[in-house]
């Protein structure tokens, strides 16, 4: 299927044609039709699948369709106007990714968006709606702020997009959020996406969708088929050197590496910047500013590695991202799905590489049950564990094939590149 068969608008079809999309995913195929229609819609899809897009073309074609002359043209707008159109997430970093989306896949039509999140001066953004927008890309503080010191309304909104619904519940925007909703008029299209459906998210779609549809893209995997799990296991004080090792060895030109706390995050990233690795720290206590330019350089090749916490998780799209290492493993079993799905996106290869150390052991098991795989462990030379649990490396050995070391504790020079079933 092509994006033809979906009746776009001319102007959105050549553009995504320019931009290079081919064909459809599976979220798009099944949710762009519909939502078009004029559906209220849940859909529950995990990252990487192209759900950016399969809510912003439908959202771009129901606000200029009814614009269009009978000779196809569409003609420009009175200004200044109030926003038509609403998209919610839960991160700046995702709120950007979203509005760069809009704005490539509309460039063609007369429409104005703009993004709405902490870390810039309330007068900034109030004169730009002053100015006059048609599509908000929020995130649920900031946009309630704005709310409630009346720099907007919603009052001729007609469609509502809320995006990975699910982590802005987790992050404690549901007071928010529902506040928001109750200043849009009731007769809206409401689209939610999701990546899992939870009580939570059950409860907010029965109080504010009208009879919606609901679409599962959900792979047999959480995780892209193409990315290559593997655990390093790894004594604690020897953890940065074995960083340093892999990105100093690795081929990949531009390596995302996530960490727990925003400490770490800077400890790590000074560390790799005193072995001469251009990189740079983002997490929720720098400026916007600075996290705005971290993105920007690691977009554009201007820094090699990218260390960061789980904010960047979510909303950060660089094309041929193909190593993602997790300095720290992640509490959340769902943040392992959310970090690694930054690499392997639209169907290309990537490494998902891990560094654990003894007492992160307990975080595994959970992680492999979500993403239904078991990880296999190597063991890198120079870097094996002197003290690694052997309840966890027996419980291991029936799950993978393959030769069985002879000793529980395996030697740097039997390690490299070795299997530990």
């Amino acid at each position: 299927m092509s994006f033809e068969k979906f009746d776009l608008l001319p102007a959105i079809t050549k553009t995504i044609t320019d931009l290079g999309y081919k064909n459809p995913t599976a979220i798009q195929e099944l949710v762009i039709p519909r939502i078009i229609e004029g559906r209220d819609l849940i859909g529950i899809a995990p990252t990487g699948t192209g759900k950016t897009a399969a809510f912003t073309l439908p959202m771009l074609q129901c606000l200029v369709k009814d614009l269009v002359s009978a000779a196809g043209e569409i003609p420009s707008q009175s200004k200044p106007r109030s926003p038509r159109a609403l998209v919610l997430t839960p991160t700046r970093e995702l709120a950007l990714q979203v509005f760069e989306d809009v704005s490539r896949y509309g460039r063609d039509l007369d429409l104005v968006p703009i993004h709405l999140h902490g870390g810039v001066s309330y007068d900034t953004q109030t004169e730009k709606l002053t100015a006059g927008v048609d599509i908000v890309i929020a995130t649920p503080g900031r946009l309630r702020d704005l709310l409630e010191r009346r720099a907007l309304d919603f009052l001729n909104l007609s469609f509502l997009v809320l995006d990975e619904a699910d982590r802005m519940l987790d992050m404690g925007f549901i007071e928010d959020v529902e506040v928001i909703i109750d200043s849009t008029p009731k007769a809206r299209q409401t689209v939610l996406f999701s990546a899992t459906m939870s009580d939570e998210i059950k409860k907010l779609a029965q109080k504010f969708l009208r009879n919606p549809l609901m679409v599962h893209a959900t792979p047999k995997t959480l995780t892209a088929p193409k990315v290559r799990h593997v655990i390093h296991p790894v004594d604690l004080e020897k953890k940065t050197a074995l960083l340093i090792h892999l990105i100093q060895n690795a081929p990949q030109n531009q390596i995302l590496v996530f960490t727990r706390t925003k400490v770490r995050a800077d400890e790590v990233a000074a560390a790799l910047t005193s072995h001469n690795i251009f990189c740079m720290a983002t997490h929720s206590d720098r400026t916007q500013a600075y996290r705005t330019k971290a993105m920007a350089c690691f977009k554009d090749g201007r820094i090699r590695v990218l260390v960061a916490t789980d904010i960047a998780a979510r909303g950060l799209d660089i094309d041929d991202l193909n190593l993602v290492i997790n300095y720290e493993i992640p509490n959340l079993p769902e943040d392992y799905v959310h970090r690694i799905g930054r690499t392997g996106r639209a169907d290309a290869e990537g490494q998902a590489l891990s560094l654990v150390t003894q007492s992160e052991l307990r975080l595994l098991s959970p992680i492999e049950a979500l993403i239904k795989a078991t990880i296999p462990q190597i063991w890198v030379e120079g870097f094996a564990p002197q003290n690694f649990d052997p309840r966890f490396q027996n419980q291991k050995k029936s799950a993978v094939k393959g030769r069985q070391p002879k000793s529980r504790q395996p030697k740097s020079r039997r390690a490299k590149g070795r299997r530990w079933e």
